[in-house]
């Protein structure tokens, strides 16, 4: 993964970059599937290295095939980036160590889900229960931010057969 973002950070063709991100969101799934978050896994094997290839590559038609090259160096853009990593890894020291059989979650939040969910949600399954009850508002808005991107690209790929049609 880290060698697939290396290639993706210094290549110009856009195509390639493309395909890349695709190769690195398998991998990503492959991780997941490593980690037992298989339903993570497939969603990001289908959405990001299937439904967004597919979206880049049909986005990718309607522009040129290699990124432009800024004008000066990027060196603010750069720095937000460092200092966001930067504190995006302080906040992880905090967190228990991967698995802790004693962090919160497993000792206070799993347990209330398992016990409670079923009567709760009235969904037998606890996995449902937790992505259509307690996790709803997130879930629509997932659902709304995918719909939005497939009509954003629908709007896109009309407007480029209009342009042809008209030529």
């Amino acid at each position: 993964m880290a060698i697939a973002v290396l290639v993706l950070a210094r290549t110009r063709n856009l195509f390639s970059v493309v395909v890349l991100a695709g190769i690195y969101s398998f991998l990503m799934g492959a991780v997941l599937v490593a980690l037992d978050a298989v339903d993570v896994a497939m969603t990001e094997a289908s959405v990001g290295a299937g439904v967004s290839t597919v979206l880049l590559l049909s986005a990718l038609a309607l522009c040129r095939s290699r990124e432009a090259r800024p004008g000066e160096r990027p060196w603010l853009p750069l720095a937000v980036a460092a200092t966001t990593g930067a504190m995006l890894v302080y906040g992880t020291l905090g967190l228990p160590p991967f698995s802790d059989p004693d962090a919160p979650i497993h000792t206070h939040v799993v347990p209330r889900y398992l016990q409670d969910g079923p009567q709760e949600a009235g969904v037998p399954n606890i996995v449902a229960a937790v992505l259509a009850s307690y996790r709803g508002y997130d879930t629509l808005g997932e659902t709304t931010v995918v719909f939005t991107a497939g009509v954003g690209v629908i709007v896109l790929l009309r407007r480029l057969r209009r342009a042809k049609d008209t030529a």
